[in-house]
């Protein structure tokens, strides 16, 4: 069902216009635009940054590794699912990845910048896209699995965040979350990247329960390359005038395979029922009640 954000009415249309109190949705000519007022900015994140990314991840290990455990999430903890709504999506390189392992799967993906739709709608034609504030998701009881991948750590109301995706989970849905983990960790790119927190297992699993979900699975990853995260975090410190925020990412072609090899060593054991205890990351399953 649809939530109008003007008055709080569930309706089930194909329309957005809510038939208790008219309101409908601004529409700036490709997505309906549900929080018009950080559209263009404003959010915890650099609009501008979407540009980067778009020609990064398709080559970069990291998005790649976790595209593949975001998968293998998917398709144990939630293989009948017939529609996945990402909260979040960026420039739709996860969605894009989704497409392609289940074409038949309806998708949806939301962002609160414009800028990352389009991006996210030439990769992925097939989905629904949306802009939208996580703090307020449309919709009720709608979806089988929802993401939100490297998202909640942007937003100051995470709690807020969780209670919303977990009302427009379907009874029985699952919710896949990543979000960098360990506070020691904190460094210059988390401040470039408009991070609020790191997370402790902790905390989050806390947060997640008390927005009435329960885990089903919650492990580390990139547990492996930590060492090389701790000297690359020092430098950082040691060197932030000099600060590049794609240092990471613009490695050599054998170090990136390499560590793509590492993190898929460290997905044969999660699959295998490992949960790693610490790791730069983390990945959690979680369910909502019938």
């Amino acid at each position: 069902m649809k939530v109008c954000l003007q008055c709080d009415h569930a309706f089930s249309s194909d329309s957005w216009l809510c038939p208790s109190c008219g309101y409908q949705p601004a529409h700036d000519g490709a997505f309906e635009v549900h929080a018009p007022e950080y559209a263009h900015g404003g959010g915890g994140f650099k609009a501008e940054y979407f540009e980067t990314l778009a020609g990064l991840e398709a080559a970069n290990f990291w998005f790649r590794a976790r595209n593949e455990l975001i998968l293998w999430a998917l398709r144990t903890y939630k293989a009948d699912a017939s529609n996945f709504l990402e909260v979040g999506c960026g420039t739709g390189f996860v969605l894009s990845g989704i497409a392609k392992a289940h074409p038949d799967m309806a998708l949806s993906g939301s962002e609160i910048f414009l800028a990352g739709l389009a991006h996210a709608a030439s990769r992925v034609p097939t989905a629904r896209f949306m802009q939208m504030d996580a703090r307020r998701v449309p919709f009720m009881d709608e979806f089988d699995t929802i993401g939100a991948f490297d998202v909640l750590e942007h937003i100051e109301e995470d709690e807020e965040v969780l209670a919303q995706m977990q009302q427009a989970l379907k009874p029985g849905g699952i919710l896949l979350l990543t979000v960098p983990q360990h506070p020691w960790l904190w460094s210059t790119s988390d401040d470039y990247a408009h991070h609020v927190r790191r997370y402790t297992a902790a905390e989050l699993e806390q947060k997640i329960l008390g927005a009435g979900l329960d885990i089903v699975r919650s492990t580390s990853f990139v547990s492996t390359l930590l060492p090389a995260m701790m000297l690359s975090r020092q430098i950082q410190k040691r060197s932030r005038k000099d600060f590049d925020p794609t240092s990471e990412y613009n490695i050599s072609p054998v170090v990136n395979r390499s560590f793509e090899g590492l993190l898929r060593l460290e997905l044969l054991g999660i699959r295998l029922g490992l949960n790693y205890p610490l790791g730069g990351s983390r990945l959690v399953v979680a369910r909502k009640g019938r």
